[in-house]
């Protein structure tokens, strides 16, 4: 067991360095086609800063806002916080804030910067559907994401791709309305620069290495959050019974969106198929590993 978290936590930081040298690149890519390299790199930095910034201090304000999420009455939902302290005191964490979002689907996620600003939502649904041991399994692997720092590592995946994205976004549209051009005083014999090519090509894959590489973390720190939940409630069987409900469940959680997906528990939506002719392509993507391959490695354990 501590094997494989040791070798997440390794593939993880790879990844993430990845992403930085992705972010890099577009700068690069964006500093061949301004002519100045240092200009792209910088706009590069500075814009991933800002948007890195803004999410560490509100990430978990704007999701529970997003995803409807209520504080959880002390007394109507006392099993659930009895039961949240109870993990707590056994994992060594302080107590999260505890919100409940009114939706039929089985569904949970953690969100927040560091054990001591985190919160947990779960699903009405979810609430309904698992018993005593399934719901702790559950609850464990939320507040595990929340030991392992996996929200710092999600927020800071995002917030790379949402960099890209916009690094891309601008500097296509400027070239747009600029007839090929990233600025107007640029010389239309550059575009036969073999440069600025390479630059433009890096500019339209980029956003898809980004996303695929968010998504592979998210798998990473999904697999971890369940073993380190076993480790936590030293009781297998309940978190294998709760993946195999959610398996068997196929309620889209109305409350989720594509910005909030990788943080919940299972995959929230619907039309997310690892079968057929795109299933490697859907694969690539996916930010959670099948649950029939997290039940079979808790099988195993």
């Amino acid at each position: 067991m501590n094997d494989l978290i040791s070798a997440n936590k390794r593939r993880t930081v790879f990844l993430m360095f990845g992403f930085v040298a992705v972010v890099l690149l577009v700068g690069v890519a964006v500093g061949s086609l301004v002519g100045n390299g240092v200009t792209g790199t910088l706009i590069a930095l500075v814009i991933s800063a800002v948007v890195a910034v803004t999410s560490y201090w509100k990430s978990d304000s704007i999701a529970l806002a997003v995803s409807r999420a209520v504080p959880a009455d002390e007394t109507e939902f006392r099993r659930l916080h009895n039961l949240v302290e109870g993990l707590c005191i056994a994992g060594g964490l302080p107590k999260p804030r505890v919100y409940v979002i009114h939706d039929e689907a089985p569904n949970a996620f953690a969100t927040g910067r560091n054990p001591k600003h985190a919160a947990i939502a779960i699903t009405t649904g979810l609430l309904a559907t698992m018993n005593r041991v399934e719901l702790e399994g559950v609850v464990a692997h939320e507040l595990s994401h929340i030991k392992n720092y996996d929200i710092l590592v999600s927020t800071l995946a995002v917030t790379l791709v949402g960099t890209v994205a916009i690094i891309t976004d601008i500097t296509l549209r400027m070239m747009w309305w600029n007839g090929g051009r990233v600025s107007r005083g640029g010389d239309r014999g550059d575009r036969g620069n073999p440069l600025a090519l390479i630059g433009f090509v890096l500019l339209l894959v980029s956003p898809l290495i980004a996303r695929a590489m968010q998504a592979a973390v998210s798998r990473r720190r999904e697999t971890l959050a369940d073993v380190s939940a076993i480790r936590m409630t030293r009781y297998p069987p309940g978190l294998i019974s709760a993946l195999e409900k959610l398996q068997a469940d196929h309620t889209e959680t109305a409350s989720a969106s594509m910005a909030t997906a990788h943080m919940w528990i299972e995959q929230p939506l619907s039309g997310v198929k690892d079968a057929g002719r795109l299933g490697m392509w859907h694969k690539l993507f996916n930010t959670h590993p099948p649950l029939s391959e997290r039940i079979a490695l808790l099988r195993e354990m």
